[in-house]
């Protein structure tokens, strides 16, 4: 493939499913098929299922059951379960659940900032440092995603000075894993593999994972680029779930089955067992009434009739 490939052995998949790719939906899906939902995705082989977030109902109603989930859900030894957290309130709810790690979302976007969480970027950080020392203080696990990395629905283009001083911050503050996120699905693989190139200037190349939506249908082309890099962590949704509610236009994720399917044939291990993952996408979908985005799902319903 040539010298400039940098291709990992093996992919943390990180399932964003039964979060990021529920939150958009227009249905909210029972609790008891939210349990079936993340049982299934825990026996299909992955090791991090980000199962729900702790805001509040009347931000994202689709989520408010989110303690239910967690309490009925089976906790399968050596999968890792993170909620993601808003505020104070959500981290303290977190605790009480015995959460052991946390997702929190950030962004370099002024504009989304001020769309998604009411203030300047300057004022999220300064409402985070409490929840980072909360978090630290406790021996929580800390993701932070850094939302519109290639670019806002309201302002465009985001220099990537400014994503790499922002994963300065939260490295600094204590923060163990940074996701780049293409919140609206506007980056191309040059692109993206260059703000790794950026980012692995200011922060360690294990501490970073992708997160892209499909809107343009560049996500696995930009995963791809991203791990001929080297980066080993990779977002993605089952069924090609998902969309942002606070960001008009964002499509769904990578399909966890596209993803796995092409790391798979590229002898990149996951740990994953396709077939399970791709019930697991089917169960959702039938469960919400509406069609898989799964190309990879639909080619093997096809092989198998």
């Amino acid at each position: 493939m040539g010298s400039s490939w940098n291709l990992p052995r093996r992919v943390r998949v990180v399932e964003v499913g039964p979060r990021d790719g529920l939150q958009n939906e227009p249905d909210c899906l029972a609790t008891a098929d939210k349990i079936a939902f993340i049982d299934r995705l825990s026996g299909s082989g992955l090791s991090t299922i980000e199962v729900g977030s702790l805001v509040s109902p009347a931000w994202v109603p689709q989520l408010a059951d989110a303690e239910a989930v967690w309490r009925g859900m089976r906790h399968r030894p050596g999968v890792g379960y993170p909620l993601l957290v808003p505020n104070q309130r959500g981290l303290q709810r977190a605790l009480a659940l015995g959460v052991e790690r946390i997702a929190l979302f950030a962004t370099p976007s002024e504009a989304f900032c001020r769309r998604n969480l009411n203030c300047s970027v300057s004022v999220s950080l300064e409402r985070y440092a409490p929840l980072l020392e909360v978090a630290q203080a406790e021996g929580l696990g800390v993701r932070v995603y850094l939302s519109c990395a290639w670019g806002c629905p309201y302002q465009g283009a985001i220099p990537g000075s400014q994503v790499a001083a922002l994963a300065r911050h939260f490295l600094e503050a204590g923060c163990d894993e940074l996701c780049l996120a293409d919140t609206i699905g506007r980056a191309t693989p040059l692109a993206a593999a260059r703000l790794i190139e950026q980012l692995i200037e200011v922060a360690p190349l294990e501490r970073l994972a992708v997160h892209f939506h499909d809107t343009r249908g560049q996500a696995l082309a930009n995963t791809l680029a991203c791990l001929s890099r080297g980066v080993a962590v990779v977002d993605a949704a089952v069924a090609g779930l998902g969309g942002c509610p606070f960001a008009p236009g964002a499509a769904g994720n990578l399909a966890s089955e596209e993803l796995v399917f092409m790391l798979q044939g590229m002898g990149i291990e996951t740990g994953i067992d396709l077939p399970r993952l791709i019930d697991a996408g089917r169960f959702v979908c039938a469960a919400l009434g509406r069609g898989n985005r799964s190309r990879v799902a639909a080619a093997e319903a096809v092989a198998h009739v």
